[in-house]
C-alpha cells in the first residue's frame, strides 16, 4: 500500500512557460518542494533556481517559499505556471549599455502601405466579426466625457526580459503614479498579444488591477487581435482600436483615444491613435522613465486627431 501511495505522488505533471515556449515536467513528486522544481527547470532552461520567479504559484495567498512541497499546492494536471528568469550567460549582454540607435529602422514609417491597410475592405470585415464575437469583461465601467488610454503590456509596462525577483523590479519605473494621474482624464485598458490567463498574472504581479488610486476598465488578449497582409511585412498581427471603438461607440472613439506600445506596427489600422514608447529596458538605460509617458499624454491633449499624422 505505501508503495501505491508513493507512485500516486509520482503523478504530478506541470507545463513551465518561458520565453516564448513551453517546458512539460512530469518527473515530479508531490513530495517534491518548490525548490525541486526550480533545479528542475534549471536543466531545461539554464536558469538558475536563484534567478527564477514563478508567477502564480502561490501558498496561504503568498509566493510559495523553496521549501514548500508541491503537494500542499493542489496543483491540477497539467497546471501551466510561467517563469522569469535569464540566464546567467545572458546577463552580461543585458546589462552592457545600448548601441547607437543611428541606423535604426522605424517598423511604421511606409504611409502608402499603412492607408492601404487601414482601409482594406477584408481588415474592417474583420474588425466587425471581433466587435460582434469577442466577449469583454468589464472590470469597471466606463465613465463619462473621459478620454481612453491603451496600454501594451510586455517591454512596455513589464520587463519581460528581467531576472528580478518582484513585481517592483519587474514594472517600469514610475508606473502606479503615471497610472494615477492618467486616470484623472482617461478610462484605463490593457491590451497585450498574449492569453488573458498571463495578462491578469502579470497584472496581478504588478499591482495594476488591485490598485486603489486608480481603475482598469477592461483588458483585452490576442484574440482581440486581427491579422492583416501588408505588401513590406507580409501578415503581421496588430491590434485594431476599431474594436473598441465599434464596443463602446457612446464613450470612445479616433477622436478619443490614444495607445501607447512598443511595437509601432501593432498601429496599423489606426495609425493616428498610436504613439511608439521605448522598450521598458532601453528607457531604464537612457533614463527615460515616466517623462516619456507624461509628455505623451500632455501631448495628446493638445492635438487633433482627425488632422493628418505622421510617425
Amino acid at each position: 500500500m505505501a508503495a501505491e501511495a508513493h507512485s500516486k505522488s509520482m503523478s504530478l505533471s506541470l507545463i513551465i512557460k518561458w520565453g516564448g515556449q513551453e517546458f512539460p515536467l512530469s518527473a515530479l513528486s508531490e513530495e517534491d518542494t518548490v525548490l525541486d522544481l526550480k533545479h528542475s527547470l534549471k536543466s531545461l532552461t539554464g536558469v538558475l533556481p536563484e534567478r527564477q520567479k514563478l508567477l502564480g504559484l502561490k501558498y496561504k495567498g503568498k509566493p510559495a517559499e523553496n521549501d514548500v512541497k508541491l503537494g500542499v499546492l493542489k496543483l491540477k494536471p497539467n497546471t501551466k505556471i510561467m517563469m522569469m528568469g535569464t540566464r546567467e550567460e545572458s546577463l552580461e549582454e543585458m546589462m552592457a549599455p545600448p548601441p547607437e540607435n543611428d541606423d535604426v529602422i522605424n517598423d511604421f514609417d511606409i504611409e502608402e502601405e499603412v492607408v492601404e491597410v487601414e482601409n482594406r475592405e477584408e481588415n474592417l470585415a474583420k474588425i466587425s466579426r471581433r466587435v460582434k464575437e469577442y466577449k469583454v469583461e468589464i472590470l469597471n465601467p466606463p465613465r463619462e466625457e473621459k478620454k481612453l488610454l491603451v496600454l501594451d503590456v510586455d517591454y512596455t509596462l513589464f520587463d519581460h526580459r528581467s531576472c528580478a525577483e518582484t513585481g517592483l523590479e519587474l514594472m517600469r519605473p514610475y508606473l502606479h503614479e503615471f497610472l494615477t494621474s492618467a486616470y484623472e482624464d482617461y478610462d484605463i485598458v490593457i491590451w497585450s498579444a498574449t492569453s488573458m490567463k498571463w495578462i491578469e498574472a502579470k497584472m496581478k504581479e504588478l499591482g495594476v488591477s488591485t490598485n486603489a488610486n486608480y481603475k482598469i476598465t477592461f483588458m483585452l488578449d490576442s484574440a482581440a487581435m486581427i491579422t492583416v497582409h501588408t505588401p513590406r511585412r507580409g501578415l503581421i498581427d496588430v491590434k485594431p482600436l476599431g474594436v473598441v471603438w465599434g464596443k463602446y461607440p457612446e464613450f470612445y472613439s479616433k477622436k478619443n483615444t490614444i495607445m501607447f506600445d512598443d511595437i509601432g506596427r501593432n498601429f496599423l489600422m489606426n495609425p493616428q491613435n498610436g504613439l511608439k514608447v521605448s522598450d521598458i529596458f532601453l528607457a531604464m538605460h537612457s533614463c527615460l522613465i515616466e517623462i516619456e509617458g507624461y509628455r505623451s499624454l500632455s501631448l495628446f491633449n493638445t492635438i487633433k486627431l482627425d488632422e493628418p499624422r505622421h510617425y
